[in-house]
């Protein structure tokens, strides 16, 4: 069928998660922040490896642990190197990755300062439905109800109404996907009933 107006989405958090920690230099719990430092220690033929945050307020520091006693044959070359380096890249994939994050310190701070940016696909002259493919280069826990009500000129109550009557489908399905963390690949479509609502929120969808 020639109908769908088919959108990538990539979903790039600004600002990576923090955690919430006791401080031991200023003697409260304040956000720490990455310093984009890894550390590594050798001990013996095994390898430690931290990224270091610090408090917002003082110096002092907190090691995150990235892996413990791995041994250094186990370790990808490339990997190896990155960390060696404090590449970027792989800094990010760290920083970003706030489950990992609220595994290891418990509580932590998250921003919903996202930068999207919106690319065509596919765009039939006759479209009726919207599809939107998210696209994520590091994960984060914004809820997918909050993405969209950012993007388009929907409530996150209308969000709810139109997902309720199926007007708005996410794959994978899920009874509470408009409130779970969005995820990469997580695939929208929307087929509304309303055409002035579907012509607003597809303009909207391709950042017109």
């Amino acid at each position: 069928m020639c109908d769908i107006l088919h959108l990538e989405w990539t979903a790039i958090l600004k600002t990576p998660p923090r955690p919430i920690l006791a401080c031991s230099t200023c003697g409260l719990s304040r956000p720490f922040r990455s310093s984009g430092r890894i550390r590594l220690n050798a001990n013996g033929k095994r390898l430690d490896a931290w990224l270091i945050y610090r408090c917002i307020a003082c110096d002092g520091t907190w090691n995150r642990p990235v892996f413990e006693r791995q041994s250094v044959r186990a370790i990808d070359p490339d990997m190896l190197n990155a960390m060696q380096a404090s590449a970027p890249d792989f800094v990010a994939r760290i920083e970003f990755d706030a489950q990992a994050l609220k595994a290891k310190a418990g509580r932590i701070e998250e921003s919903d300062d996202i930068e999207t940016r919106k690319a065509v696909l596919r765009h039939d002259a006759d479209w009726r439905r919207i599809a939107i493919t998210l696209s994520l280069p590091y994960p984060t826990g914004l809820r997918l109800d909050r993405l969209m009500a950012a993007e388009l000129p929907l409530s996150r109550s209308r969000l709810q109404v139109l997902f309720d009557r199926r007007e708005i489908r996410v794959a994978p399905e899920r009874k509470d996907a408009l409130k779970r963390g969005i995820r990469d690949g997580t695939l929208i479509t929307l087929d509304l009933r309303d055409e002035a609502e579907r012509m607003a929120i597809g303009r909207a969808a391709m950042g017109g």
